[in-house]
């Protein structure tokens, strides 16, 4: 099953972050729109987005939405990745320990995944990197995309 498309409900979530705190899509999608991306740490291609992802998120700061992830992998690989990436976003966890039910009831395909969700819509889906849907993803939100000037960002990057 491929990932979920535009158009189609966002299924609600109950995750953990490291510290035991809930997070619940339908309880947060009430304050706005939610960036919601899927990774592993061990993933070269998360490795090479997610900073990007994590500047997305600081960029939403004082607005109604927000940027969350959801590592596949433990806690302490996410620490691992955090502290390596200088990640900030809010991590999640649903792991194969779980049997992986969020990833699963999203039609994760491979990672990098990210969902624009909104009002229990999703209404932006990209699977693996792509500049040109991160720059959508910031336009729709109303923000500048997470690119400094002269950066060298790669146009695609397959997961």
């Amino acid at each position: 099953m491929p990932a979920l498309q535009p158009g189609t409900h966002a299924p609600d979530f109950w995750l953990l972050d490291a510290d035991g705190d809930e997070f619940h899509l339908g309880g947060e999608l009430e304050n706005g729109p939610v960036v919601l991306t899927f990774f592993k740490a061990s993933c070269p291609t998360c490795q090479y987005g997610l900073p990007f992802l994590d500047r997305l998120a600081a960029a939403l700061e004082g607005t109604s939405a927000q940027a969350v992830s959801v590592c596949q992998e433990s806690p302490g690989d996410a620490e691992r990745f955090k502290l390596e990436f200088d990640y900030g976003t809010r991590v999640l966890f649903d792991t194969e320990e779980s049997g992986f039910p969020v990833s699963n009831d999203y039609g994760l395909t491979n990672v990098p995944t990210v969902f624009l969700i909104e009002r229990g819509e999703v209404i932006h889906t990209s699977v693996s990197w792509s500049r040109s849907d991160v720059e959508d993803i910031a336009g729709k939100l109303g923000v500048e995309p997470p690119f400094r000037p002269g950066e060298s960002v790669l146009p695609f990057r397959p997961g």
